[in-house]
């Protein structure tokens, strides 16, 4: 049986501040992301599986992406919890606001090794994600793919 890409579009709103940057991206500010994500496997042969013919449901797909992704970055301020940004989000979160602390810059690129092993862990055996693209602007993204690792 071939192997077949499926493929999934998600869309959230982070702000994120690059701590030691040298342009404008030191400040805190925002993006409407755009996230696909890719898996690929081979569709279920099994008729009397509901699933028959499906690689995987992309209700299924969707589930797995905003439990671990999305739901969580969704209108969230991203820090680097190894700077003195902290104390910036200790302030933020009393002040009510959703705040992640990383152990990376929040940069696209660091983003998606963080949303690849999230998602990984959370597929099916019979299943591999094939790769991420996050987009942070209309003209700029970032890619993950599962063969350069």
């Amino acid at each position: 049986m071939s192997n077949i890409r499926i493929t999934k579009q998600f869309d959230f709103e982070t702000g994120h501040a690059l701590y030691g940057y040298d342009g404008k991206c030191k400040n805190v500010h925002g993006h409407s992301y755009k996230l696909s994500v890719t898996v690929i496997g081979t569709p279920i042969t099994d008729t009397s599986n509901v699933k028959f013919g499906m690689v995987i449901d992309f209700g299924d797909l969707k589930k797995i992406v905003l439990t671990e992704i999305v739901d969580k970055f969704d209108h969230a301020t991203v820090f680097n919890k190894n700077t003195p940004h902290v104390e910036l989000a200790e302030e933020l979160e009393k002040r009510g606001h959703n705040v992640i602390l990383v152990d990376y810059q929040p940069t696209s690129e660091m983003m998606l090794i963080d949303f690849a092993e999230k998602i990984k862990k959370n597929l099916p055996e019979t299943i591999q994600l094939h790769s991420l693209k996050l987009q942070e602007t209309g003209t700029s993204h970032a890619e993950w793919f599962a063969s350069d690792q």
